[in-house]
């Protein structure tokens, strides 16, 4: 039982690193907007690139295999996005706000339901807002098309990635947390 107290506690250390980097990049990702042009899509695209890399290596840490599969292709997503945005940013622009759209309507979802699943344990109520703000946020951006371009990928996909990183911290600490009952 002792390894497995333990195990837990690198498991829940290993979440929250991963949530305070998530939540770093939120931030740097709402700082794009700030920069012009180029600069923006490129910036952008670096840091979701890094974030879908952070949410498949979070994946491996899912409870079940349907799970982390799913949280595996939800960060392949997010790197796919990152990609598309750095080495086609005047087409990436438009298509990336569509696309930004969908998948925090699809990933808002996802949360949902996860926050269902670990329901009534310590931080289901984060991922559950997190999840209701990423619908949100993709409505937002979807009714604003095709004015919500470039600003809205940095400020909102940066609100969303701070909502992933809490998510992250608060699952984390409720790991770690358990495993010292």
């Amino acid at each position: 039982m002792n390894d497995f107290a333990d195990a837990a506690k690198k498991g829940g250390l290993g979440m929250n690193v991963l949530g305070i980097i998530t939540i770093i990049l939120g931030f740097l990702v709402m700082l794009a907007p700030m920069l012009t042009g180029f600069s923006i899509l490129m910036l952008v695209g670096v840091l979701v690139l890094i974030a879908g890399l952070v949410r498949m290596f979070w994946a491996f840490t899912a409870g079940s295999f349907g799970k982390g599969v799913l949280a595996f292709a939800i960060g392949g997503l997010t790197l796919l996005l990152g990609l598309a945005l750095m080495f086609n940013p005047l087409f990436a622009s438009g298509v990336m706000t569509i696309v930004m759209a969908i998948y925090l309507i699809v990933d808002g979802a996802v949360e949902i339901s996860a926050a269902f699943g670990l329901r009534p344990e310590s931080g289901w109520g984060w991922l559950l807002f997190g999840g209701i703000v990423s619908i949100l946020l993709g409505i937002m951006i979807w009714r604003q098309y095709p004015l919500s371009g470039a600003w809205a990928i940095g400020v909102l996909l940066g609100i969303k990635l701070l909502f992933i990183g809490l998510s992250m911290l608060t699952v984390g600490s409720t790991v770690r947390t358990a495993a010292k009952a």
